[in-house]
């Protein structure tokens, strides 16, 4: 999902205005509340600068896809512009991350985090990092691009930055395809960039691609997060935990060949182990390269879970998600969906923060039943 698609040819990205009040209608309609004036002047400022650029660099007709809205999560990427390579003739998209800093320094020695002077809130994460975790969590969950490992670049652009020297502590992180950074100062070298992942012939086709892809984790995310749970000793079953892990790899295996959905539920008292039991789930069904991931309501459950199964590989957090975060997922696209403390499900997914066009009646169980071949319910 995205909040505007255009390309830089449209005639309102060279009409701040205009353009701040079609993204500000977008997004009244698909999640009933206004940007603030912060956001706001971002767009005005940024989004007309990143434009200009696409048209001197010959990349006017590459799609732009505006507040990119990443699969099962509440995050959104500044832009992607989606094109083809000008090598390969395949899909390619560049995630950018826009940036009005002129001037950025370490914060306490930090790599990661980086003071902006005039900028509230405290450290800010270093945008090459930032863009970096944008692309990551793309190629974990847009399943179109599993195996087109080179499809997807990334870079943090500095617009505002005329002076290289005082943005000299964010290069202090390695930059990689899917992580870079460039500033004002180095317009030049961006538009090479960009030329190198975008032809000048346009990108509907890879937009659509995108835009329409399964969102399920991918083969190499499901392979870490099997790796990471079969090396943790807690996760080590006793009993009745091992049978009901058994009975629910029988029940996945008899949905797929019969082409059927199956909802299992697990029932077990506090400390029966019905957490150890969702977590070896999840690893041995990752082991088998089924597309699984994990919900619950509970948000300091959820982060205690992440903290646990991910120590070591941080990217397995992103499989643990929110009960309310498959509202508009589409049917059956996971295999299976385990939900630990289910008796936490409410009764609807909509709170006062939903998009307008997710506004139903619908009740939250049905849409988590709705989303995989075979929900996994521990009571």
């Amino acid at each position: 999902m995205t909040l505007l698609r255009t390309t830089a040819a449209d005639p309102r990205m060279s009409q701040p205005d205009s353009l701040v009040e079609q993204l500000l209608s977008q997004m009244l309609f698909t999640s009933g509340h206004r940007a603030g004036p912060a956001e706001q002047n971002s767009w005005r400022r940024s989004l007309p600068a990143l434009a200009a650029d696409l048209r001197e660099a010959g990349l006017e007709n590459v799609e732009m896809l505006i507040e990119y809205h990443m699969p099962l999560t509440s995050k959104r990427a500044d832009v992607v512009l989606a094109g083809v390579h000008p090598t390969t003739g395949e899909p390619s998209y560049v995630v950018i991350e826009l940036k009005q800093w002129t001037a950025a320094y370490s914060f306490e020695d930090s790599t990661e985090l980086v003071e902006v002077p005039g900028m509230p809130g405290g450290p800010k994460l270093n945008p090459i990092l930032q863009v970096r975790g944008y692309c990551e969590y793309i190629n974990d969950f847009a399943r179109v691009l599993q195996d087109q490992p080179d499809a997807l670049a990334g870079a943090a652009y500095l617009h505002n930055a005329n002076d290289p020297s005082l943005l000299a502590d964010l290069k202090t992180v390695p930059m990689t395809t899917t992580g870079r950074v460039f500033t004002g100062a180095d317009r030049g070298k961006f538009h090479d960039f960009l030329r190198s992942r975008l032809a000048s012939t346009g990108g509907k086709a890879s937009a659509d691609l995108l835009l329409n892809s399964v969102a399920a984790p991918s083969r190499q995310l499901l392979k870490v997060a099997a790796d990471e749970v079969r090396n943790r000793s807690q996760f080590h079953l006793l009993g009745n935990q091992q049978l009901a892990v058994d009975l629910v790899l029988h029940q996945v295996d008899q949905a797929k060949k019969s082409n059927s959905k199956r909802v299992v539920i697990v029932t077990g008292g506090p400390g029966s182990g019905k957490s150890v039991i969702a977590l070896e789930l999840l690893g041995e069904l990752a082991r088998q390269g089924r597309t699984v991931l994990h919900a619950t309501g509970s948000r300091s459950f959820t982060q205690t879970l992440r903290k646990v199964a991910g120590h070591r590989a941080p990217r397995v957090q992103k499989m643990f998600k929110y009960f309310n975060q498959f509202m508009d997922a589409d049917a059956n696209d996971l295999d299976v969906l385990i939900m630990d403390e289910a008796h936490r499900i409410r009764e609807t997914s909509v709170d006062r923060y939903t998009k307008a066009a997710l506004r139903t009646d619908r009740l939250q169980v049905d849409e988590l039943i709705a989303a995989a071949r075979v929900p996994v319910f521990l009571l």
